[in-house]
């Protein structure tokens, strides 16, 4: 399995919309600056493990399962392509 940014977007976008919040909502949550975010849903920027960990506890879920969500985007966008 290779690592993919536009995955990690993809899932955190959904999550986001899925708890109907806005980027600017989620970044404050999170204590990132909004640009950052749409960069990272985007897929244009790389989230390191810190950034991901705050992402995934402003959405009110375990670090652990945000990976989990992005693995299994990961595996279905490979089987589909």
């Amino acid at each position: 399995m290779q690592f993919n940014n536009l995955a990690v977007g993809t899932v955190i976008r959904n999550l986001r919309k899925e708890k109907g919040i806005s980027q600017d909502v989620l970044s404050g949550l999170a204590g990132i600056a909004r640009t950052h975010l749409t960069m990272i849903e985007s897929g244009t920027k790389q989230a390191n493990f810190e950034t991901l960990w705050k992402i995934a506890l402003a959405l009110d879920i375990r670090p652990s399962e945000l990976v989990s969500k992005i693995e299994r985007e990961i595996e279905n966008s490979t089987n589909t392509d």
